[in-house]
């Protein structure tokens, strides 16, 4: 069975952007909001965070239930693993996740300054100046035959895409506008001439976008 590279819960904004401008250590997706991006799952009752009884079900549910399922590496952008920009300064400082970070797979952060792996928890971490192609093979053999998440951002999104190395993508849609960014469309038909498309809104407000390779 073929190994899938598959986006996975990926929210933008009605404009198409991922993030907002001004990101920092404080603030990782700039001036967009998270809580207003990420409402939808973390109103699920499936929200890994969640520490109260309840939560919503139906699809939002089931697609913030499946972000774990059958994924054996995640590849990212150096933009979602830390705000800092050019040489690494300090080693010390492991990124945005924590002590326990949510993956509990291997990852992959692509990046032009390469640093020495770590792990945290069930996660290791691994530094790599290569194309998507490279990288996903690199992936993919870490993944031991289960999928390949391409977890982002936006600019890491349109790279593989532009590759044509995407299997699947899940983009949920919110409301908000955000206005400038970065930006992973500039409207979701433009993705109609290689993927087939189902659209399905939800009742906590943002629209589903689900894409499969024709």
């Amino acid at each position: 069975m073929a190994q899938l590279l598959r986006v996975q819960n990926f929210n933008v904004s009605r404009d198409g952007f991922g993030a907002g401008e001004h990101q920092s250590l404080e603030r990782p997706f700039g001036d967009a909001d998270p809580g207003d991006m990420f409402a939808w799952a973390g109103a699920t009752a499936s929200w890994p965070n969640r520490t109260d009884p309840g939560g919503s079900r139906g699809l939002d549910d089931y697609l913030t239930r499946d972000f774990t399922n059958n994924i054996g590496a995640e590849i990212m952008g150096r933009n979602k693993f830390g705000p800092q920009r050019g040489p690494w300064q300090d080693h010390e400082w492991q990124g945005w996740w924590g002590d326990e970070p949510p993956f509990h797979t291997p990852v992959f952060v692509m990046t032009h300054h390469l640093r020495p792996s770590f792990t945290l928890g069930e996660t290791t971490f691994h530094f790599v100046d290569d194309d998507p192609a490279a990288v996903l093979e690199q992936a993919r053999e870490a993944a031991q035959g289960k999928d390949v998440r391409l977890g982002g951002g936006a600019t890491v999104v349109r790279q593989f895409l532009e590759a044509d190395l995407v299997d699947t993508l899940h983009v949920a849609v919110s409301s908000l506008k955000i206005g400038s960014g970065s930006r992973l469309w500039e409207s979701p038909d433009d993705l109609l001439d290689r993927f087939h498309r189902d659209v399905v809104p939800s009742p906590s407000g943002v629209t589903h976008h689900l894409f499969w390779r024709k």
